[in-house]
């Protein structure tokens, strides 16, 4: 059946109707994060998935060489009226809120005046005075890149961090400090994302016991999840996408987020190791029922993280040499 399927999109499609249900919870989930993206326009919450995409847009015309006298027309409305349903709604975060404020300031600023953008600068204009304001605070809008700090790490000293963090399964049965693990997600939530979305979240489970119990959803935990004191679980949230097309988006920046993660808490004494999540019915049930999640929020991974056990074993994971990664196309 997968011979005969396999080689036409609409017998595959059959065979995923028919014959397995394996991609059944990325249908549904899918749809539900359309639903909830849909409703999160209005009432966006602490966070507007909407309004972080449409200003991140506006960050990327401020800054184009040469930059065009008038963009944004095809969006700018839909913006202003995500801006203001969130100050309408009064819950949003106040460094979104501030950023937002700031970068939508600059554009009108910088903009030529047309039927469209002259509607939303009345709109944003009417509005904008309700946002908090800092005049002090160094505005959140572009920069120029001989701004950012020097780098104080050499090539040699990041390849040594590279090779110091191994996946360590055997730890210390010592607590984990909470402070740490913010310093180290601070740092994590550094990592690029699409359109700024950041469309994920850091379970932590800080608790020996329910570490141990909530890493057994995994498969491969087998023989090493009672001796993980501390556990984070990543989990996407498909809301923050209003097409289908970006299903995928909640993976790739996840996992960016992970391996910064993953080495910021090497830096800071701390090891771990990435725990694989299979897309398995029954074990999807179980860690949504654990950590109370939505349908449209999916693990992406787990992290074992502590203090590793001096006399603990690491595997050797041969990695490929570079001339079997690179493909050479110049």
């Amino acid at each position: 059946m997968v011979r005969f399927c396999a080689h036409n999109g609409l017998l595959s499609s059959v065979y995923f109707t028919l014959f397995s249900r394996q991609f059944y919870r990325e249908h549904k989930a899918v749809l539900q994060g359309r639903l909830q993206y849909a409703k999160r326009k209005v009432t966006p919450g602490n966070s507007s998935a909407a309004l972080r995409r449409n200003i991140h847009r506006l960050e990327k015309g401020l800054i184009m060489r040469p930059r065009k006298p008038v963009f944004a027309e095809a969006y700018i409305g839909e913006t202003v009226k995500a801006y203001n349903a969130a100050l309408n709604q009064g819950q949003l975060c106040q460094q979104e809120l501030k950023w937002a404020t700031d970068v939508l300031s600059e554009y009108f600023a910088v903009v030529q005046d047309n039927n469209v953008i002259a509607v939303a600068r009345s709109q944003f204009t009417a509005s904008s005075h309700v946002a908090p304001s800092e005049p002090t605070a160094k505005a959140a809008v572009p920069y120029a890149h001989h701004t950012l700090p020097e780098n104080p790490v050499s090539y040699q000293q990041l390849l040594t961090l590279f090779q110091r963090r191994r996946s360590v399964r055997w730890y210390q049965q010592k607590p984990v400090e909470t402070e740490l693990l913010q310093q180290a997600i601070q740092a994590a939530a550094l990592a690029p994302t699409a359109c700024n979305r950041q469309p994920y979240q850091f379970y932590l489970v800080n608790n020996a016991e329910k570490a141990a119990d909530i890493a057994s959803c995994a498969m491969g935990t087998v023989g090493f999840a009672e001796n993980i004191p501390c556990l984070i679980v990543v989990v996407g949230d498909l809301s923050a996408y209003e097409a289908e097309r970006d299903r995928h988006v909640i993976y790739i920046d996840a996992a960016l987020a992970s391996m910064q993660l993953m080495l910021a808490l090497e830096s800071l004494g701390l090891q771990s190791c990435p725990i694989n999540w299979p897309d398995v019915e029954e074990r999807e049930q179980a860690m949504a029922q654990k950590l109370r999640l939505d349908y449209w929020q999916r693990p992406v991974m787990l992290l074992a993280t502590g203090y590793a056990m001096p006399e603990g074993g690491v595997p050797y994971s041969q990695k490929k040499p570079v001339e079997l990664l690179i493909k050479d196309l110049s």
